[in-house]
């Protein structure tokens, strides 16, 4: 729970409490905007595979990882930050006017920047733009909900799979993650999940298996999960690189439990990057980095065997 005072803010920084009245000072001051980010950046492997993703962020998030890739924007206040006023309309409109397919709402914490999030992808959706977040999903259920109305697909990080990690690591809990991922899928928009491996905290091979069990089990076989690589960041300056060889490792588990699609991200993999069919293992989309080299999918579906494949593909 976060108790405000009177004229005080949260642990997230951008909502103040005046005379007794929360609000924002982030609507519509996006500190970061990207009109080139590829959507397989966020990473969503499933979505629209190889266009362009409108990217916008204001500062703030609700958790505090020692280990935050972002940390200049999600952990900075907003009066030490620099943004510029693109308010709701602005933005649907600009990504109209561009021919966006999509916007995502990433880099911090959508969640942080809740209402300009929900007012933008109102916009949006009806002029036919869909709308992506890239998320801790560290959210009570009824605000979940209602954001879910107006999102067309997210990536949620799962940081870890045992409550000890998301306490020392991330400054809170793991439950309401959970909750939020089996909130999503059963809502019917494109969820993918992305796991950050660090050295020596959440690596081990139990708790991989333990991590790619659940996803199976309360996701389904279908959904994606990205094992992305860590990198010396923030305050966790002191750990190595996650090597390629403890990824290839995720992969082979996830994969032995049951998952299809298993990603590895932040490092160059040879198979990692790729779609392959569940059924009959053909080769549907070859990825290097985030440049699509080939995408073979039929109107959704394997040519090979006629299988479809999970996702939002046009």
């Amino acid at each position: 729970m976060c108790i405000i005072g009177p004229g005080q803010s949260g642990e997230c920084r951008v909502r103040i409490n005046i005379d007794g009245v929360l609000r924002t000072v982030v609507y519509g001051f996006p500190c970061s905007f990207n009109p080139y980010d590829p959507v397989e950046k966020k990473p969503l492997f499933h979505f629209l595979p190889g266009t362009k993703i409108l990217s916008v962020a204001t500062v703030g998030c609700n958790l505090h990882c020692l280990n935050c890739q972002n940390w200049d924007i999600s952990q900075r206040n907003p009066e030490d930050s620099t943004a510029g006023f693109l308010p709701p309309e602005g933005l649907a409109k600009l990504a109209k006017k561009h021919h966006y397919l999509s916007i995502a709402y990433t880099y911090s914490e959508p969640i942080i920047f809740y209402e300009y999030t929900y007012d933008t992808a109102k916009l949006a959706r009806a002029e036919g733009i869909r709308n992506v977040l890239v998320t801790a999903g560290y959210i009570n259920e009824k605000p979940w909900k209602h954001l879910l109305e107006v999102v067309d697909a997210v990536n949620i990080d799962l940081k870890g799979i045992t409550n000890d990690f998301y306490v020392r690591v991330c400054s809170g809990t793991l439950k309401p993650v959970q909750d939020a991922l089996v909130l999503a899928k059963a809502s019917g928009i494109l969820v993918e999940v992305t796991n950050l491996v660090i050295p020596t905290l959440n690596d081990k091979p139990e708790q991989i298996r333990k991590l790619a069990r659940w996803v199976k089990e309360n996701l389904g076989s279908e959904t994606p999960l990205h094992f992305s690589g860590f990198y010396p960041q923030y305050k966790m300056r002191h750990l190595p690189p996650t090597s390629l060889k403890t990824l290839e490792m995720a992969r082979e588990i996830a994969i032995s439990e049951g998952l299809y699609y298993v990603y590895i991200g932040n490092v160059r993999s040879k198979e990692g990057e790729n779609t392959y069919c569940p059924e009959c293992k053909s080769l549907l989309i070859e990825r290097v980095g985030y440049t699509i080299l080939q995408n073979g999918l039929k109107d959704g579906c394997c040519p090979d065997c006629g299988r479809e494949i999970y996702g939002v593909w046009k």
